[in-house]
């Protein structure tokens, strides 16, 4: 028997949806959401029934009878470390993320919207591949604070998602091949694949500088910045979430305005844009002896992996640890539906949260 997965995908500033049916793409969609849209509200929850309304009404505008979905899929939001996989959205793991104890994020609301379509219809609602799937070994979570232990905060889903694909186009399963999956997006993580497990990662605030945020930072100099009184909480991290890295030096985050100044002669945006290129080789660099540098294939995914000049840069600097694989973009919203799919056949079992 087939099976019909609704997929949502909330972002900051859209609300993705996509239906399948088995592997099939039916149909999808990006919902753009304007500051005006989110204006009333005051936190991101509240913008709950907002994108649920959205959502309905893209489905009536294919057509889309809510009796022919098998289970919904919504993106895994900001969770206390929780396994890899799917997650049956159950009221323990609505009440944690209703209890405003999360880092705040639109994909927090992946898993209420999937309930909210799937619960009236008696069909299962799935989270998948959280962003705090948490896998690392016990010896990548030891840092010099003994009261603070690393866990996992990558983009999971597509660095999974891009893993499989690399392993499928070279004839080999996911689960037998070491990696280093570089995501370069809007912010950049880089996670160890071991055996299908990301047993390390650098985060999006603790590595390379991206288009938008600073990376990682001399501690004492955040500290020092903390207690000047120039900053409010908020004001920091928007300093270094949103107003970082090439913002910061030029003014934008499109890699594509960045490569223009460069081929008009931009010498502060070529170096820029190069030490961009030279801490993700950095990264890469750091994670390799987490394998002993065992390592099958480095892959290069995410939206600036379709600059051919910063996937270059990157490459020569890494490609002596191993062949280099680019995927560019993300397949999020496949990945989301392929894992659900993979629930319903019994080929994968979801965890029960809390476990």
């Amino acid at each position: 028997m087939g099976h019909t997965v609704l997929a949502i995908n909330p972002g900051s500033t859209s609300t993705k949806i996509a239906l399948y049916e088995d592997e099939t793409l039916v149909f999808f969609e990006q919902a753009e959401h304007s500051e005006e849209d989110f204006a009333a509200y005051t936190e991101i929850l509240d913008q709950l029934d907002f994108r649920l309304e959205v959502i309905r009404t893209t489905l009536n505008k294919h057509q889309i009878s809510l009796s022919t979905l098998t289970a919904v899929v919504g993106r895994g939001g900001l969770l206390p470390p929780v396994h890899a996989g799917g997650y049956l959205v159950n009221e323990p793991l609505k009440h944690m993320i209703l209890s405003g104890m999360l880092s705040p994020h639109a994909s927090n609301l992946g898993a209420l919207l999937a309930d909210q379509i799937a619960a009236p219809l008696g069909i299962p609602a799935y989270i998948y591949d959280s962003v705090s799937s948490h896998e690392f070994r016990e010896i990548a979570m030891i840092t010099g604070i003994p009261e603070f232990l690393r866990h996992s905060l990558c983009h999971v889903l597509n660095s999974k998602a891009m893993g499989r694909k690399v392993a499928e186009k070279h004839g080999r399963r996911y689960e037998d091949l070491n990696l280093i999956v570089a995501h370069l997006g809007g912010g950049i993580s880089i996670g160890v694949h071991e055996k299908g497990k990301i047993v390390d990662a650098i985060g999006d605030d603790s590595g390379p500088f991206s288009p938008e945020r600073t990376g990682s930072l001399p501690l004492l100099y955040i500290v020092d910045l903390c207690y000047s009184g120039q900053y409010t909480k908020r004001e920091m991290v928007r300093k270094i979430r949103g107003m970082g890295g090439i913002k910061a030096h030029l003014g934008t985050h499109d890699c594509r305005k960045v490569e223009k100044m460069i081929a008009e002669g931009n010498k502060k945006a070529k170096l820029i844009y190069e030490a961009e290129a030279y801490q993700i080789a950095k990264g890469i660099g750091e994670l390799a002896p987490v394998l002993n540098g065992n390592i099958d294939y480095i892959i290069l995914t995410g939206g600036i992996a379709y600059s051919e000049m910063m996937t270059g840069m990157i490459a020569e600097r890494v490609k002596y640890i191993a062949p280099v694989e680019i995927m560019p973009g993300e397949v999020e919203m496949e990945a989301l539906a392929f894992g659900a799919l993979r629930i319903l056949r019994g080929e994968e079992f979801p965890s029960i949260y809390p476990d």
